[in-house]
């Protein structure tokens, strides 16, 4: 999210400027790539650009190629095998075979307002688009895309038959499984493959808590573009500390943070009897982490206080708590103890269980 957050920044500075620009997304990865699929870049014809589609590797050819495509106003797909030993990006990390879709934008072009769309509701939002294309189609082109509504179940301005109830049923499969994912439609002579786009929305993170080791938490959650709410004494917070918090909730009052399925929540008081209050409350959200910070001893005290006072905390609610939380990488500071719950968080969203890489059989990233 945060970086089609700065591709629309970018975008709505420049697009009174008469300058016209393309997107370039990757859309199909085989083997090794430093981005998946999904990650992408604008560009303007004067070079200037935002976001990326590797690590460095491929994004001045992918510049170069967007600039052609502005030029002819068509869009195209751009192969790159960086295995081979003449392809551009070898030796700087890719080993792999990357998709990239270049798509000029138009004024009456949709996928500015799609992805306007996904910034502005925190909602999951799917985005199909056609990454290729054999046989004659009147209603199909190369780079077409269709806006998914997961309130209304509507995909938007896709042409009524066959191959819109095609990507309904595929939309279907990628909101169970949580995963993106490219699909091949075939039928009547006609042959595309539909990329389907699952974009959540950033994570939210709940912080109960008002001393000096809120300020690293906050920090950090700037960087990641997390949207973040903290509950506390408002006056005991520093003010200069606080410009990226989205919402302050002074903890004498009733109003607490919305906690969603994709809120993270910190439960850092300090205090065992607030921490153990705030705890009670926020099992009644959905967050699926929430952290206590403390030692282990601490967390079973409260277990035990609560079953004293006839509350028995199992199987779903067990789950979904963190104590002690974070990675064991032996964080010390206020900012070391940030970065050990940050990994945590990162890792239970992305159904990860943590570790080194280097002890990992295969891939990192998964693959079809």
């Amino acid at each position: 999210m945060k970086e089609i957050k700065s591709i629309l920044k970018l975008y709505n500075t420049l697009k009174g400027s008469g300058e016209r620009c393309a997107i370039a997304q990757v859309v199909r990865v085989e083997e090794s790539s430093y981005r998946r699929e999904g990650a992408r870049m604008l560009v303007f014809e004067s070079g200037v650009f935002e976001g990326g589609i590797s690590g460095g590797c491929l994004e001045g050819d992918a510049l170069q190629r967007s600039q052609i495509a502005i030029l002819k106003q068509q869009p195209s797909i751009v192969t790159y095998d960086t295995s081979r030993e003449k392809e551009i990006g070898v030796g700087l990390g890719c080993n792999g075979i990357i998709d990239v879709l270049i798509s000029p934008i138009t004024e009456d072009s949709p996928l500015i307002p799609m992805l306007e769309k996904c910034v502005a509701r925190r909602d999951e939002h799917l985005i199909a688009t056609v990454t290729s294309l054999t046989g004659s189609s009147d209603s199909l082109t190369l780079g077409q895309s269709f806006y998914y509504d997961t309130g209304s179940g509507v995909i938007e301005q896709a042409p009524e038959g066959a191959f819109r109830e095609f990507t309904l049923g595929r939309i279907a499969e990628v909101l169970t499984h949580k995963k993106s994912r490219t699909y091949t439609y075939d039928a009547a002579g006609l042959q595309a493959d539909v990329f389907i786009e699952l974009i959540p929305p950033q994570i939210h993170l709940a912080v109960y808590g008002d001393n000096y080791d809120v300020y690293p938490i906050i920090d950090m959650a700037r960087v990641m573009d997390w949207e973040v709410s903290l509950v506390g004494n408002i006056q005991k917070l520093k003010k200069d500390k606080l410009h990226s918090v989205a919402n302050l909730y002074p903890k004498d009052l009733d109003e607490r943070p919305e906690l969603d399925r994709r809120t993270a929540v910190l439960l850092m008081a300090h205090d065992f009897k607030t921490d153990s209050a705030n705890l009670l409350a926020v099992l009644k959200g959905q967050a699926p982490y929430i952290a206590c910070l403390g030692p282990r001893k601490r967390f079973e005290k409260m277990l035990g206080a609560f079953e004293t006072g006839g509350i028995k905390l199992s199987g779903p609610y067990i789950e979904r708590l963190y104590a002690p939380c974070g990675l064991e990488i032996g964080a010390n500071t206020p900012e070391e103890i940030a970065a050990s719950i940050f990994a945590e968080i990162l890792g239970v969203f992305a159904g990860k269980s943590g570790g080194r890489l280097r002890d990992k059989t295969g891939p990192i990233h998964e693959r079809e």
